[in-house]
Order: C-alpha cells, then structure tokens, then sequence
C-alpha cells in the first residue's frame, strides 16, 4: 500500500506561536484507516485504540506500521494510554521508540512536578499532555507542563458517552485554554466526540489543532470505522476555516 509524496502541511516542531487556523487530527486504530486519513488530507495522524477507552494505546508493533505506511508524508502521533505514575515512563518511552512525531498521554493534576518532569524527558521535545475535560483544571495545569518540558497539550472527554466537549467546558473556558497555551509556547488541542458542526465553533478559539475520531466514523460510533466521506467533510471544513482566517 502506498501514498502520495505530498509536502507536510503542518509541522508541529516549527510553530511560532501567532494565532492560526487549526489542523485536524485523525485518530486510526490500524494501517488501513491512516492510509484513508492520509490521502483525504488529514495534518496528523493519531494512532489509538477506541475498544479502550478514551486513550487506548494501541500495540507498539501497530503503531510502527502506521508510521511506516504514512512515510513522512504526513504527522504522526500515538496514545501512550492513562499509566500510573509506577508505569508512566516505560509507557511513554515505548510508544516514543516507534517513531512518531507527537507522543500523547494523559495527565493528572494531582501529579508532582517530578512526575510531569519524568514524563516529558521519556519523549523529550515531542509529549503532548491529555488533560480531562471533567477535571475541570487544565487552563491552571498550562505553566506546569511547560516549566516540565512538554511540547503541548489538548483537552479530551474521558467518557464517550456522547456527550461533547463543550457539553463539559464552556467556550470561554476553552478560549483561555488555548490562549495560555500558546503565551507559553505550547502547541494547543481540543477534542472530544467533536462533530463536523464543531469545526465552525472551536475554530475561532485558537487552537493548533482539532482532534476527530467517532464522528468521523460510521454511523458516528467510535469503535467502527472511519467513513471517508465524513473524514473528507472534515479536511474541507478545516481548510475553509483556514481560508477565512487567512481573508
């Protein structure tokens, strides 16, 4: 199976921090659905396991197959899962040894300054904290991550029970998100269980990017496939939204 060479549309390591229209992130449980994200023109693709849970890792050998089929030609990222602090460095160093751009994990507030430390020396430059949405804390949780070393953050749903993202934080709350992140130089993310109507509403708030996954799928389930008109909506909805910024 192979893909066209195309140029990188985003590349997360050479962000200057001034507002841009957001990139869509694609999560992919296997090579064949990044293969399909990737030639419909999605920025990054994440690899995850959606049977479990919100931030399923999915096998190291998986992972790798991914990033070789993508080849570069577009961003990759992989879930190293929700470890305990007994397992957070192994867990993240795995999933970095695979040769993805991006590692993600989730973050707790009550964690140390040693934890965060740890956490983002195991994928040095390249570790994106997952913050919960029903935590309630992840604007406040933005300095520590950057005096720890991380690259970025996003804010996710830990429950996929339909409920949205902005069903948990309202949009101010959001927007000030987003803005700390980019004060400190960190690369920003909003997901979970976004929908195409979405794209319009988040968009205006700055994040770097917009993270999909059920609702690009068949019949909007998560733990089915990727439906490739759904994901082609998103990648035209995104680029819309890049040119009325541009405007």
């Amino acid at each position: 199976m192979s893909l066209p060479r195309v140029s990188r549309p985003f590349d997360l390591r050479s962000l200057d921090g001034d507002a841009s229209a957001p990139r869509l992130l694609v999560s992919v449980r296997d090579a064949d659905e990044a293969a399909l994200a990737a030639r419909a023109g999605t920025d990054l693709v994440d690899a995850k396991d959606p049977d479990r849970g919100a931030l399923g890792a999915l096998p190291a050998g998986t992972v790798r197959a991914i990033v070789a089929l993508v080849d570069g030609r577009t961003l990759t990222s992989a879930v190293a899962g929700e470890p305990d602090r007994s397992s957070l460095v192994p867990a993240i160093a795995d999933m970095a040894e695979t040769g993805v751009d991006v590692v993600k994990v989730a973050v707790r507030g009550d964690w140390s300054e040693d934890d965060l430390a740890r956490a983002a020396a195991a994928a040095s430059g390249r570790l994106i904290a997952v913050l919960f949405a029903e935590a309630g804390d992840a604007p406040g949780l933005v300095p520590r991550l950057r005096r720890a070393g991380f690259f970025g953050a996003m804010i996710d749903t830990a429950g996929k029970d339909g409920r949205r993202l902005t069903d948990h934080l309202p949009r101010p709350v959001l927007a000030a998100f987003t803005r700390t992140c980019r004060d400190h130089g960190l690369v920003s993310g909003l997901a979970g269980s976004l929908a195409l109507a979405d794209i319009a509403e988040l968009a205006p708030l700055g994040p770097h990017y917009l993270g999909f996954r059920g609702g690009l799928c068949v019949a909007g389930d998560r733990r089915q496939g990727l439906d490739s008109s759904r994901v082609a909506e998103a990648v035209r909805l995104i680029r819309a939204s890049a040119r009325r910024d541009a405007a």
